[in-house]
């Protein structure tokens, strides 16, 4: 096994012995010590990864995600710590959380807790790759988690896409392989066929969970020489086969087929139009140093003047184009490399999407090496300068990069670009450049009006689509001599990338939390000085608003603003509840001449009738492609009775159904500006004389940033809607009780709560109960009134809600005993949790910036809130504890449950035309449901009852 050692140790400096690299015959260990602060600047929770080279490739062919599901398992105990959710138990009695995932050649699991558990979190977690129990029992329950995951997957156009995009591979090719696995490939098929999967796990783990091909990352404040010792101690124990690691390597040229230069019709579940262009190309991994499809990616990407999305903007036939390679498993494997275009059509960008393939005439500009120098600089900024990113994010990061590259490299690798050499760039990237004809092109064009027009299924999602030879006069123009589009040039030089990475000196005093430097019946400005991160970098908001304008500013940003996005700066604009935030952040250099612009634009703002029409019908599709997911509507239903005065997603696709003109746009923006507030925080690398003035008019009244929050009566409250989508099987129950308008303290106590929730959820609604893949307790702060939930996301082909309703009371339930038997060790351990995730360092300049945000957006103020929550934790009992979870149960609890249902699963449901959303159903409860009321009429049901005085939590 090789392993990589990241310590960040603060005493004495490691000596020369315990820099250089260890051998003890299968561990091989990479240390590094006293990594710089353009890598790694401190180190908080303590992490580790473990990378096994082999993924769903390697699947039997009569056991179809055999290795997702052995990922699954090896999770469910190990001989030497025997209990199914003993990791996670442990893990969040610590602060910790763990993850993994199943990749085409390679599965990686990562987990991260606090220091002090860190040593006996790596020997339980080890016990999975040595020794794990994959008991009968746990396999037939766990195949139902793995099948929810399958279903919560099916209404994805992404995961669609792929599906039918490997099923064009050659017949058996590994791309062609279902790799997520379900119960019918899992359970129902294998018992028909006499199959034992129980023996067939086993020997699947015993043949390619093997050491020898196994990279692990390690990352804590212990000295290097106390970490390898532990991994030594440790994970020595991980078998060895000595077996040959599985190679595809020889499996080149999956999609030379005659189905694969075609042109498919897609049904997408979603609301959208899009085209996507692919091309499969000889494996690419090779020419990391290069990256010759990241330099072609990013001519093909580029937004600015000249560009293709320029010209196909400016007809109004495209609002988004990615071009490139993810590089995930699925994009870039040992078989072949994609590099796939997808455009975001307009309605009339559809009509036309033979035009708007044309537009790929670019490829055929030469390789220029001043751009390749360009983007070049630009990584080595964003490398050199970037933020800490958070330990299992590293971890996972860099145990996989240990499979890809050599030891040098594994830092840097995946993200520098390293010859300078024109003339082996300019070879390998021609080469690429070579292979992107339209003969060898893949179009894949998604759209809602395909529906009826589609008569094949693919197998597995059941994606509806059609197959067609690309018509000829259109390809008979791609391969001829194509005129080149004289709209269409190399872009310029970007005046926005950064050369002064000095730091400015403070000419405001120092201070732990932002101070107000600005402040008039204007607007008024919060400020701090990065003294912490100490990186050239800062974050600028502001506060205004409105959804329709804040997507049209963002479409005319788009051109003059893509060199900044290029040069590593970013902006962000949100039409939030209660007006528009902008967000720019970056390297300070060049960062305010990037504010500028988005202040300018928005003080010149302007929407042609036709940028207009065009924005109006995709925010239509946004809108609706948010209601079509579960959770979203559920949460848009909850929010609709809680929050009074809410407008409902359905009500703004009413609005825009109804109809809006471009003059009442302009109208609107015009007395948007008139009569403005705003607010901002300044934080970073920054001198204050940063606040400038701007023209903003005084409101006339002042306008509170919160929701009145209604008071739910000492009942239980039901409502049940209809899912959106026509035919997806997932459904939503979401549980929750109001607390009411808290303090501080009371907000504290409740994440306690949760946090002793977590697990046991899992372990009874998840493992046992197999009700779903996503099952989870929240604190709810709803505009200052508390409360908690749990939710459960099932499906209807398993559990009709109510079932669902009442399985997650028996938890409650047997919660309320677990808490009443809780020992006050047990309490106090979980205290110390909390208390010390509070108590982590910020990993980049981002999360204290955030934080410090929210407390402006809410107009609460307190930034040292931190501290006064873990003084309060410390002050709390465990009788304390479980009298705030009694309060809240039984006769005296504020309870209201939202189920979402599968179209038409219930009886009485009346279904609304798919694809028009002209209301939401609510259906009366079920008897079933002892005691529960109807929530029938949203409105009339809200508009009796009590609400809550206008409320902060403070103190």
């Amino acid at each position: 096994m090789r392993a990589l050692l990241i310590s960040d140790y603060s005493g004495p400096a490691a000596s020369e012995d315990e820099e250089e690299d260890g051998e003890d015959e299968d561990l091989i260990f990479n240390c590094i010590a006293g990594l710089k602060n353009d890598l790694m600047s401190w180190v908080f929770q303590s992490a580790a990864a473990l990378c096994v080279g082999v993924g769903s490739f390697s699947d039997p062919s009569d056991l179809p995600g055999l290795a997702h599901f052995l990922e699954h398992m090896v999770f469910m105990g190990s001989e030497k710590y025997p209990s199914e959710n003993g990791f996670d138990a442990f893990l969040k009695k610590h602060g910790g959380s763990d993850n993994a995932s199943t990749d085409c050649e390679r599965t990686i699991f990562q987990f991260d807790v606090q220091r002090k558990s860190f040593k006996e979190a790596l020997d339980r977690w080890a016990q999975f790759f040595i020794c794990p129990l994959m008991i009968r029992d746990a396999i037939d329950r766990e195949v139902e988690a793995v099948d929810s995951e399958y279903q919560l997957a099916k209404p994805s156009d992404s995961h669609r896409k792929e599906m039918l995009f490997g099923s064009l591979a050659k017949p058996g090719h590994p791309m062609g392989k279902f790799c997520w696995g379900n119960a019918q490939t899992l359970k129902q098929e294998p018992k028909k066929k006499k199959i034992n999967v129980y023996k067939r796990l086993r020997a699947f783990w015993k043949k390619h969970y093997s050491a020898h091909y196994m990279t692990l990352a390690v990352q804590s404040k212990e000295r290097l020489d106390t970490l390898e010792e532990w991994v030594r101690e440790i994970f020595s124990k991980v078998p060895n086969n000595g077996l040959p690691k599985p190679d595809f390597s020889d499996m080149l040229d999956p999609f030379e087929t005659p189905a694969f230069n075609k042109l498919y019709r897609v049904v997408p579940v979603r609301k959208v139009h899009a085209l996507n262009i692919t091309w499969a190309l000889p494996p690419q991994e090779k020419y990391y140093r290069v990256k010759p499809l990241h330099y072609i990616s990013w001519l093909i990407g580029h937004e600015g003047t000249g560009s293709i999305l320029s010209v196909l903007r400016r007809k109004c036939w495209a609002l988004a184009l990615f071009g490139g390679n993810s590089e995930t498993g699925f994009d870039q494997n040992t078989t072949y490399s994609i590099f796939s275009i997808s455009i975001t059509l307009t309605d009339e960008g559809f009509q036309n999407f033979y035009q708007v393939k044309k537009s790929h005439s670019l490829f055929y500009l030469p390789f220029v090496f001043l751009i390749y120098e360009e983007i070049q600089k630009i990584e080595a900024n964003e490398f050199h300068y970037q933020e800490q990113i958070d330990p299992i994010e590293y971890v996972e990061d860099i145990c996989e990069n240990m499979q890809l590259f050599p030891k040098e490299d594994f830092l840097t690798g995946d993200q520098l670009m390293f010859e300078f050499s024109p003339e082996v760039s300019s070879s390998v990237i021609s080469a690429a450049l070579s292979l992107l004809t339209p003969e060898k092109a893949n179009l894949m064009l998604l759209s809602p009006e395909h529906e009826g027009q589609c008569p094949l299924k693919e197998k597995w999602f059941g994606t509806q689509y059609s197959m067609e030879d690309i018509q000829q006069e259109w390809m008979q123009r791609w391969i001829g001599h194509l005129e080149l589009n004289n709209d269409l040039h190399l872009p310029a030089e970007n005046r926005f990338i950064a050369t002064d990475f000095t730091l400015k000196p403070s000419d405001c005093p120092d201070a732990e939390f932002p101070v107000r430097i600005a402040d008039s019946d204007r607007g008024c400005l919060w400020y701090k000085k990065d003294n912490k991160f100490k990186i050239p970098k800062g974050e600028v908001r502001a506060v205004v608003l409105f959804d329709l304008l804040v997507n049209i500013l963002g479409h005319n940003l788009a051109e003059p603003a893509y060199e900044a996005e290029v040069a590593q700066l970013e902006y962000k604009l949100v039409a939030g509840e209660h007006g528009l935030v902008i967000k720019v952040k970056g390297f300070n250099h060049k960062l305010s001449l990037l504010f500028h612009l988005i202040i300018d634009h928005l003080a010149d703002f302007s929407a042609s009738p036709d940028v207009f029409s065009m924005f109006s019908e995709q925010l239509k599709k946004t809108y609706f492609n948010i209601l079509i997911k579960p959770e979203k509507l559920g949460k848009d239903v909850r929010l609709l009775i809680l929050e009074h005065s809410r407008w409902s997603m359905v009500e703004k696709y009413q609005a825009l159904t109804a109809g809006l003109t471009s003059n009442e746009l302009m109208e609107f923006s015009r007395s948007f500006r008139a009569e403005l507030y705003a607010e901002g925080l300044v934080q970073g690398n920054f001198c204050s004389t940063v606040s400038g003035q701007q023209s903003f008019s005084k409101l006339p009244a002042e306008v509170p940033v919160m929701f009145r929050v209604v008071e739910l009566p000492l009942k239980h409250h039901i409502c049940k809607v209809k899912s959106l989508n026509k035919g997806d099987a997932n459904s939503e129950v979401t549980v929750y009780y109001q607390s009411g308008p808290k303090a501080l303290r009371e907000h504290t106590l409740m994440e306690l709560l949760v946090m002793h929730m977590e697990e046991p959820c899992f372990d009874f609604l998840r493992t046992k109960e197999t009700l779903g893949y996503h099952v989870y307790p929240t604190c709810r702060n709803t505009s200052g009134v508390l409360g908690f939930s749990v939710t459960v996301e099932t499906q209807a082909t398993k559990f009709n809600t109510e079932l669902v309703e009442l399985k997650i009371e028996e938890f409650l339930a047997s919660f309320g005993e677990k808490l009443n038997a809780l020992t006050e060790e047990a309490f106090n351990t979980q205290v110390t949790a909390l208390v010390k995730l509070k108590e982590c360092e910020d990993t980049h300049l981002g999360e204290e910036v955030d934080r410090n945000w929210a407390e402006v957006v809410t107009q609460q103020y307190v930034f040292d809130r931190l501290n006064r929550e873990i003084e309060a934790l410390k002050q709390m009992s465990r009788a304390e504890l479980v009298s705030w979870f009694q309060e809240h149960r039984g006769q005296n609890s504020r309870k209201l449950s939202v189920h979402v249902n599968e179209e038409g699963k219930d009886e009485g449901l009346s279904c609304s035309t798919y694809g028009e959303v002209s209301k939401l159903t609510f259906l009366p409860a079920s008897p079933k449901i002892e005691g529960a009321v109807a929530v029938m009429d949203i409105p009339a049901f809200t508009e009796g009852l009590p609400l809550f005085p206008y409320h902060k939590i403070l103190e």
